[in-house]
């Protein structure tokens, strides 16, 4: 599969639970990351947005564990963005431990932008990120 952004990280001990793997909570954080520099790199600032009291949040997250990294393991997270209707977009995200390539989690995240009130709406800033 073609990915339109990629970035890497290793795996840092405190992120790793009592059995040495790192944390089923801690991939959420690592995708996170992926996704705001996937932004960045797009010309699209997270904190600038806020300031502008806009917010890009996630509605649904849907993670499936394939494998376990470990401290010290390097590792690639891959994403991809599509637009899934007029106000919800769709993060698909692949990490792949490196060097061996090794498929260890597929994640599906759902997000949308919310106005000053909190309502959903159309983010334009957004649609040079679809191919659509």
């Amino acid at each position: 599969m073609k990915y339109a952004h990629s970035l890497e990280f290793s795996v840092r001990d405190y992120e790793c639970d009592m059995q040495g793997v790192v944390n089923n909570g801690v991939y959420q954080n690592y995708l996170e990351h992926a996704r705001h520099e996937f932004l960045q790199s797009r010309g699209i600032n997270f904190a600038e947005m806020t300031v502008k009291r806009i917010n890009l949040v996630v509605v649904r997250a849907e993670l499936d564990y394939r494998d376990s990294l470990r401290s010290n393991d390097r590792f690639i997270v891959r994403s991809n963005i599509q637009r899934i209707s007029k106000l919800r977009f769709e993060f698909s995200q692949d990490i792949f431990r490196t060097p061996d390539q090794k498929l260890v989690l597929q994640a599906r995240i759902i997000g949308t932008s919310l106005n000053h009130r909190g309502r959903p709406f159309e983010l334009h800033e957004l649609s040079k990120l679809f191919d659509d």
